[in-house]
């Protein structure tokens, strides 16, 4: 195809015209630095604090509770670590399914006499309330449970978490990369003190991302420089990524409405068209009534995913749920923790829709599909 299919949301989306439009204006005149006294500095120090705002608003906290990042990968590091370096508890509490911007801090700590909790999941990937009461010990520092899972969607019990998290005076960070824009992730109802945001996954460009902060949380900073963003990230801001993420989140809480429903239906669309088609096998690996509305992570029986997207991937872009290797076929941690069967999990795929996704496209890919699939289960 001339133009494939674009379904793999969930790894990166691109940069809304909105979004670019307000980044040009940077690119081509704004570019004096925000520490500068005078007027070009003050003008990009004003639109930083404008970006600030949009994005608190997208998460109902104030704009001096963001910390602009990097990326998610660098807020979950500033939350995890930040936090650990500003208090004595040598224990952390997270899930088995985290993404590994989580699960590498967490093995990173545990080679620093740290010890760690890996909460199990059940069949959907969702952890249970009576784990996290169990595996609190009085030198547990910090709770980190991802908000929304990035390969099967599942949401997990955030506000729950966080009450009892809350009890036990124990801080509380949730990854929101995958949830922000797609579900609502109010701070004050999940009750959270510290959030991930990542720029890439809600049409702004890759390299940006903030970290949410509650008021009165004390971390420390894990990088040392100058006194940008109250100390605990130094360096001269990157103003048109900082840019582009406000304008990005202003767009997602304007739109959340309709692309929370362009999302559902396009998701909803596939798996009926799917479901319409005889002689296509296939389950569904989480639980669609608790997931991201643009989330599908499905196996086609007896079916081997990486051939399917290989014999697909000039016409849909797809992900796959195992890494596959010379010999071996490596499951993804994800699904080994939901103790999704082996040759289940080496057929599964991810499709993630967006809200560019239109009806025909969602047509075509099942029509795709539906002529691949049965053509490798009947071989």
């Amino acid at each position: 195809m001339e133009n494939p299919i674009y379904l793999d949301y969930n790894a990166t989306t691109p940069i809304d015209s909105e979004v670019a439009q307000e980044m040009n204006l940077f690119i081509k005149s704004h570019f004096g630095n925000p520490s500068s006294s005078y007027a070009m500095g003050r003008f990009t120090k004003d639109a930083i604090n404008l970006a600030r705002k949009h994005v608190a608003d997208l998460i109902n906290a104030n704009p001096d509770e963001i910390i602009f990042t990097s990326c998610a990968t660098e807020s979950n590091n500033l939350a995890i670590l930040g936090v650990l370096k500003a208090q004595p508890g040598k224990h952390v509490i997270t899930s088995a399914i985290e993404h590994p911007a989580v699960i590498e801090v967490c093995k990173h700590l545990e080679s620093q006499d740290y010890k760690i909790t890996y909460l199990p999941v059940d069949r959907t990937g969702r952890i249970n309330l009576q784990d996290v009461e169990k595996a609190i010990r009085p030198d547990t520092a910090l709770i980190t449970i991802m908000h929304a899972n990035n390969e099967v969607g599942t949401i997990q019990p955030i506000t729950e978490t966080a009450v009892i998290a809350k009890k036990h005076n124990i801080n509380f960070h949730t990854d929101a990369a995958q949830s922000a824009a797609k579900i609502e992730a109010d701070v004050s109802k999940l009750g959270v003190d510290l959030l991930t945001i990542a720029g890439h996954k809600l049409y702004a460009p890759k390299g940006i991302g903030a970290l949410y902060l509650k008021k009165g949380i004390n971390i420390k900073n894990i990088m040392y420089g100058a006194s940008q963003e109250k100390g605990l990230r130094p360096g001269t801001e990157n103003v048109i990524n900082i840019i582009a993420l406000g304008k990005a989140c202003e767009i997602a809480k304007r739109d959340f409405d309709r692309n929370y429903q362009t999302m559902l239906l396009s998701r909803d669309r596939l798996i009926d068209g799917l479901k319409s088609k005889p002689g296509v096998e296939f389950e569904i690996n989480s639980d669609l009534s608790n997931s991201l509305p643009n989330t599908i992570s499905i196996a086609f029986n007896g079916v081997d995913a990486h051939t399917l997207a290989s014999l697909i991937g000039n016409e849909i872009y797809i992900s796959t749920g195992s890494a596959c290797h010379a010999d071996s076929i490596e499951i993804s941690p994800v699904l080994k923790a939901m103790d999704i069967d082996l040759k289940i999990a080496a057929g599964t795929i991810r499709i993630s829709t967006g809200r560019y996704t239109t009806s025909d496209e969602v047509d075509i890919a099942v029509e795709i599909l539906t002529k691949t699939v049965i053509k490798l289960q009947t071989k």
